[in-house]
């Protein structure tokens, strides 16, 4: 299975976590449990995204600065897409358990943004080999 493709199921995954595990009522997320495992989930294809474009760190681990300064010389909008995820599914969601549909709409949607961006960078690459 080929990054995008293993980023997708993730987001897929967490999307299906929120649908039918989160119960949605007026607007809110009941079950504050899913939504933080949806979060991390998300985040993670993200994540796995990124690696697949961005490579090994080389030592330690990565965090999230680490994501920024190396997103940084290629696109301003993909770095503002990762660091929108990263404070909306990491943070709010996963960490806060932000309930607010919205909110989750609004992660889910800059996850795609960054894994677009991966994919069609990955598909211009293969252009030019």
């Amino acid at each position: 299975m080929n990054t995008i493709q293993e980023a997708r199921r993730y987001l897929d995954e967490a999307r299906d976590i929120l649908r039918e595990k989160a119960n949605k009522e007026d607007g809110y997320y009941l079950n504050t449990k899913y939504v933080k495992m949806a979060g991390h989930t998300a985040y993670a294809g993200v994540l796995v995204a990124l690696d697949g474009f961005l490579g090994k760190k080389g030592k330690g681990r990565k965090d999230v600065d680490w994501y920024k300064q190396q997103l940084a010389p290629f696109d301003k909008k993909l770095r503002n897409a990762f660091v929108g995820a990263y404070y909306t599914l990491n943070l709010s969601m996963s960490y806060d358990g932000n309930p607010s549909v919205s909110i989750a709409e609004a992660g889910l949607a800059e996850a795609e943004n960054v894994i677009n961006w991966v994919e069609s960078w990955m598909a211009e690459e293969l252009k030019i080999s």
